[in-house]
């Protein structure tokens, strides 16, 4: 049976950026506790939120990259977003892991940049460095799971302080799916959650921009027990 039939109302193409700007309400979901968006009737299935979280060197972006490949195979409509922030590796129209591995993308700057590209056959969307982003990410990666469409999100989920990072934390409580990765410390060889900014080879202090793209050369892993963020009084009060 088809969705005239089983609802009883004339097709009608759906359009991604439609639903995000919602539309007129719709009849109830055919699936119990499910609910509908306009790509729901064109895909015949809910979507759902994917997060891939962890420090640098972890291995996310790879792991984004594994699974819009395995959507392509599947013949799925894949498209894959950036931070327009991200120029290293490959440079700005490819996403790319720290072992070189990469997969075309679109820079963007904003969640609502990603609103006007998407395309309405899309069925899965990746986004890598999602800590990047404005909180409207949260917002649109929720109306694109309720539409039916699969979301998929990497990002770190600490800054350089050890700290929650942008709509990350927000993203990883929404998601159906998290995976959160960890590196290894590379003064310790334990498993490492933080990163570890270097600035000429020394911690960068606690005060510094929260912002500072780079790769090995400013970054490392480390675990908490190896993580230091000193303060510019740190001297002084040891001394009290």
């Amino acid at each position: 049976m088809n969705t005239e039939e089983l609802w009883g109302i004339p097709r009608k193409t759906a359009s991604l950026l439609d639903f995000l700007d919602p539309p007129s309400p719709l009849p109830p979901s055919p699936v119990p506790g499910v609910t509908c968006g306009p790509m729901f009737q064109q895909a015949g299935r809910p979507g759902w939120i994917e997060v891939i979280a962890g420090v640098m060197f972890s291995g996310k972006s790879e792991e984004l990259i594994r699974r819009v490949r395995r959507a392509v195979i599947a013949r799925k409509q894949v498209q894959v977003f950036k931070s327009h922030l991200d120029a290293r590796y490959a440079g700005l129209f490819s996403v790319s892991s720290h072992d070189g591995v990469t997969v075309e993308a679109e820079p963007v700057d904003s969640a609502e940049e990603i609103a006007r590209r998407l395309r309405d056959t899309t069925e899965v969307v990746a986004v890598d460095e999602a800590q990047f982003l404005d909180d409207g990410i949260i917002d649109m990666a929720n109306r694109l799971a309720d539409a039916g469409v699969r979301v998929i999100l990497a990002g770190t989920d600490v800054d350089f302080r050890g700290q929650p990072f942008g709509p990350m934390p927000t993203l990883m409580c929404i998601a159906e799916v998290v995976d959160k990765f960890q590196a290894i410390c590379v003064v310790c060889g334990g498993p490492a959650t933080r990163n570890q900014r270097l600035v000429n080879g020394k911690p960068a202090l606690w005060d510094s921009p929260i912002i500072m793209v780079g790769g090995r050369e400013s970054y490392e892993a480390r675990c908490r027990h190896c993580h230091r963020v000193p303060r510019q009084d740190e001297d002084q009060t040891a001394l009290l």
